[in-house]
């Protein structure tokens, strides 16, 4: 490491021996000085005047002297000052400068010896690296603002292939009994599990040799801007509609129900009472329908999800006193409402059909749920689109509903 990114405790000690030994040959002179100062006072006493070469090394003493101090201060500062980085900005990891020194020249020595998952998920003996930490915490910054349904889903990092979530069916049969009544035995609860499998998901960017060469390029910002726009595509589709084959499970692929026959393990939906269409008269009541058939407890966060030609039709509708059902944000980067509730444009949801759920409302943060294995992984490869380096990004990640009671969908069916 060079001396700007010292921080081990080899390092604090060498400073410290160099203070030290500067310190001892700044007293050193020091002490030369006064031996020699004092001969030049004594020979004053005697004389009328001093000799000339005893003052011309109580002269080049005290330069020395000076300069010493100064090393001394120099010395002094250094110690007391942090390490460039330490404070309001984080040093790169040793992590990180492998990747890099990987990702420019292929130089994948380094990187190797701290990959130490050899044989398991995403090792380099099965084609790739991880990436730095900071570079996946960008990723999934980046992703969480350019996929929608992520955006207002719960996230959960886990370290396995599946996330397995237990949830009670029904809890212990309870009931009422008079003061000196029999008490029998109660029912336990019942469990049920839900499995949200991760998948695996994959971008490959091309650069230029220029580009790898450009030691101004920060490859972290590159690979991270490269791939977030591939992989919130990808994922805001398998969010919304995936079959969970290979991919995430949407959550309008769980089977539909109407509201009135819902069950756990479906998704319940309110019908226009018209084919492909809202209804001709009132159809703002249809939305109210909507909202208030999800549970209080889930209307407080709730959020409706559309895409941008269902809502080009919805923002067109007026309540009863000729008022604009949807509402434009009230500042920049906020959310466009509709009866009260944020409105999150969602350009996978199917467009208005008969039979065709277009609308989804509810509190997604409870009912949906994205599964992040932890690690985003990448492979160079400089040989298959010469004169192109490409890298081999991948990253697995997951998907389903946790909650089927926080999402109702608004079905343009007759029933």
């Amino acid at each position: 490491m060079t001396d700007l990114q010292s921080t081990g405790p080899l390092e604090t000690k060498a400073a410290d021996a160099d203070l030290n030994d500067a310190f001892g040959e700044f007293m050193t002179t020091f002490e030369t000085f006064k031996e020699a100062n004092d001969e030049k006072l004594a020979q004053l006493e005697r004389r009328v005047g001093g000799d000339v070469v005893t003052t011309e090394k109580v002269e080049r003493i005290q330069r020395a002297l000076d300069e010493q101090k100064r090393a001394l201060d120099h010395l002094s500062l250094k110690r007391a000052r942090p390490a460039l980085g330490r404070e309001g900005r984080a040093m790169p990891s040793e992590h990180k400068g492998a990747f890099e020194a990987y990702m420019r020249s292929g130089d994948d020595r380094l990187i190797r010896s701290l990959d130490t998952k050899a044989m398991s998920y995403g090792s380099g003996q099965d084609g790739g690296y991880l990436v730095p930490d900071e570079t996946e915490a960008e990723i999934g910054k980046r992703l969480a603002a350019l996929s929608p349904i992520r955006a207002i889903a719960s996230v959960r990092q886990v370290s396995a292939a599946v996330l397995k979530k237990p949830f009670a069916v029904g809890g212990p049969a309870v009931g009422w009994v008079a003061e000196t009544a029999a008490r029998p035995q109660t029912a336990s609860p019942t469990l049920a599990e839900l499995q949200f499998p991760t998948m695996e998901l994959y971008a490959m960017p091309a650069a230029t040799a220029s580009l790898l060469e450009d030691a101004v390029v920060d490859l972290d910002q590159w690979i991270s801007g490269e791939v977030d726009a591939a992989f919130a595509e990808q994922e805001g589709a398998a969010f919304v509609s995936g079959d969970g084959v290979n991919k995430p499970k949407g959550f309008l692929s769980y089977t539909e129900v109407a509201e009135g026959s819902w069950s756990w393990g479906n998704i319940g939906y309110i019908a226009t009472g018209v084919s492909g269409a809202l209804p001709a008269s009132d159809p703002s009541d249809i939305l109210i329908d909507t909202v208030y058939a999800l549970k209080a407890g889930y209307r407080q966060n709730a959020a409706w999800v559309m895409n941008r030609k269902t809502q080009a039709s919805i923002r067109k509708l007026k309540d009863v006193d000729g008022n604009y059902l949807w509402q434009p944000p009230a500042a920049p980067g906020q959310r466009a409402m509709l009866m009260g509730f944020p409105l999150v444009e969602a350009e996978d949801m199917p467009d208005a059909g008969a039979d065709a759920t277009p609308v989804a409302f509810g509190d997604f943060s409870r009912g949906y749920l994205v599964v992040d294995r932890t690690g985003v992984r990448v492979l160079r490869d400089p040989y298959s689109a010469k004169p192109y380096v490409l890298f081999y990004t991948t990253k697995r990640v997951g998907g389903g509903v946790q909650d089927f009671d926080a999402i109702k969908l608004l079905k343009f069916g007759v029933s």
